[in-house]
């Protein structure tokens, strides 16, 4: 299901945006890139994380943000 909200942003944005507010919140998401496998496709690869970092992030949706 594609929407035209979805088509709006640019990978590369959306990296920086999510880049940004994770790093607002004391998250590094190592891996975090546009996925140049399917370039048609304009995914966002999230990557691996250690567990403690994982939890963080969990934390930190569960909060609404507020780290």
């Amino acid at each position: 299901m594609t929407t035209r909200n979805q088509q709006a942003i640019a990978p590369s944005t959306a990296v920086e945006s999510l880049r940004t507010a994770l790093a607002a919140a004391g998250i590094v998401l190592p891996s975090l890139a546009v996925d140049t496998a399917s370039p048609h496709l304009g995914l966002v690869e999230l990557g691996r994380v250690r567990p403690d970092v994982a939890a963080q992030l969990a934390a930190a949706l569960r909060d609404g943000g507020r780290a």
